[in-house]
């Protein structure tokens, strides 16, 4: 499983003194940014594609709280995957040092062509890749209606 470590610092805390929520999003989207650069999807090789990675939703769920003073560990696994690549999901989840689970997230995204602002497939040298992450147990193939499982559409004023 991938993993990624964090130390809790001054500006990841709240006013409750305790980890605050958008410091969660940062730290996931470090480790899934880890992820890509180390498997050789850094911005220098998306760019050449003119890929960009987009969030459709971040779904969080929380168990404990996470003070300073002790490490964090996020995980990265693929819930789902579009057999294009255009869409995936992915599951994270927030251990102490001692591997207790103390948060989780499910997120959707896709890939975007950063010129045309339009979804697109996965290039197959970055599909086999992202592919090989370690899958959760209740992996799936994802389809366009996937992502409309909340059916949220935007409503203007």
């Amino acid at each position: 499983m991938y993993t990624k470590q964090f130390e809790i610092r001054w500006s990841d805390v709240d006013a409750n003194r305790h980890l605050r929520n958008s410091a969660y999003i940062d730290y996931m989207s470090h480790t899934r940014m880890s992820f890509l650069m180390e498997s050789g999807m850094d911005q220098r090789h998306l760019a050449e594609y003119n890929l960009g990675p987009v969030a459709f939703y971040e779904h969080m769920y929380y168990f404990r709280e996470f003070f300073p003073g002790k490490p964090v560990t996020v995980s990265l696994q693929l819930k789902g995957l579009s057999e294009d690549g255009t869409y995936f999901e992915f599951l994270h989840n927030f251990y102490d040092e001692k591997g207790k689970n103390y948060a989780r997230c499910e997120m959707m995204g896709g890939w975007i062509d950063l010129k045309e602002r339009k979804l697109v497939e996965l290039p197959k040298e970055f599909y086999d890749k992202f592919n090989s992450l370690e899958k959760t147990d209740d992996f799936r193939i994802l389809t366009k209606e996937n992502t409309r499982k909340y059916s949220q559409r935007p409503i203007d004023l």
